[in-house]
């Protein structure tokens, strides 16, 4: 239970009741009353019949806690089995002390399949995209949204948290139709969605995999405290930010001129990029300037390339704003950097 329950209605309500619905469904199975569950967290019964209605994080954190807690299980009855109160943070316990984040993963998913059978969860590579896969071996009926949405948050938010870090999904895919409620899936992913998939699944930068884990036993006990914390928590910084800048500088030169452009293939706006590079302690302008001055570089030295070539290369729109940027780079001009 949370300590000020007049702050349950604090924020914006953007999480869907749907899947409040499906908990309801879980006590219904059981010969069970949710009503008790639903007054903690200040939801009104009725808004369950709401084809749109929308609940916030801290409500849907305390109705998770109830429900977990009445029912003693935390898969809050989408599995063949109950799992009893701590399941999950005995997973999150074993993984604790892998080294990296990738091996962290691999261990949680493993261990996943010894709680319940009803899925299989594996982490998959595939040059630089890594994807956490969910496969559905039992059909939970209603409780198909739930589910996959509960279990692929748990596992997005507990990732983000062992290396502290934002980790910022390029797409997600589930195995069921969209939804009326689909508008709702960007708060929930904050990713391109594609619905009706053989199986489910959240996508990354697999880079992310070889960070090393920065969490301790303490900090393991601290996060435990609550439910569902790693749903609701929102990290500001992305510790792979500054690589992921400085290679879509460097591959996508003519579509990064400006801060909107690079932006967008972030899946963010310009005002959070800078403000989440300055606490990375970088400036996206001097990125870009030493992007631009590598390649520039290496194509003077290494081709014979016109020097009009050459500056669309380096990402500039004219073959004058190039010597005028390369001449401050380096004193001279880029035909007396090639000459010399």
């Amino acid at each position: 239970m949370r300590d000020d329950d007049s702050d349950l209605l604090a924020g914006p309500a953007l999480t869907p009741v749907a899947l409040v619905r499906g908990m309801a469904a879980a006590y219904r199975a059981r010969g069970m009353d949710p009503s008790q569950a639903l007054a903690q967290a200040q939801i009104p019964p009725s808004l369950l019949r709401h084809p749109q209605g929308r609940i916030t994080a801290a409500q849907m954190e305390a109705v998770s806690y109830a429900a977990m807690r009445e029912l003693d299980d935390e898969a809050l009855g989408c599995f063949d089995r109950p799992l009893p109160w701590g399941s999950y943070g005995l997973l999150a316990r074993a993984s604790l002390s892998a080294p990296t984040l990738g091996v962290a993963l691999k261990r949680w998913c493993r261990h996943h399949g010894l709680l319940t059978r009803a899925i299989a969860l594996t982490v998959q590579v595939a040059d630089d995209r890594a994807e956490i896969a969910l496969r559905l071996h039992q059909d939970p009926g209603e409780l198909i949204e739930l589910s996959v949405v509960s279990v692929l948050r748990n596992i997005h938010g507990l990732a983000a948290w062992f290396v502290d870090s934002r980790l910022p999904l390029i797409d997600v895919r589930f195995p069921y139709p969209a939804p009326v409620h689909v508008a709702a899936y960007p708060v929930l992913f904050d990713a391109p969605a594609t619905f009706g998939a053989d199986d489910a699944a959240i996508a990354f930068d697999a880079r992310y995999l070889e960070l090393p884990m920065r969490r301790d036993e303490s900090a393991m006990h601290q996060l435990l405290q609550r439910a569902l914390p790693l749903t609701v928590r929102s990290y500001r910084r992305d510790r792979l930010l500054v690589q992921r800048v400085r290679q879509l500088l460097a591959s996508e030169p003519l579509a990064t001129h400006n801060a909107n452009d690079l932006a967008a293939l972030l899946n963010t706006s310009a005002r959070t990029l800078h403000r989440q590079l300055k606490e990375e302690g970088a400036n996206l302008q001097a990125l870009k300037d030493e992007v631009r001055r590598e390649r520039a570089s290496q194509l003077l030295l290494r081709t014979d390339r016109p020097l009009k070539q050459v500056a669309e290369a380096a990402g500039f729109r004219n073959e004058k704003s190039f010597i005028r940027a390369f001449r401050g780079w380096t004193g001279r001009s880029p035909g007396e950097f090639r000459s010399g």
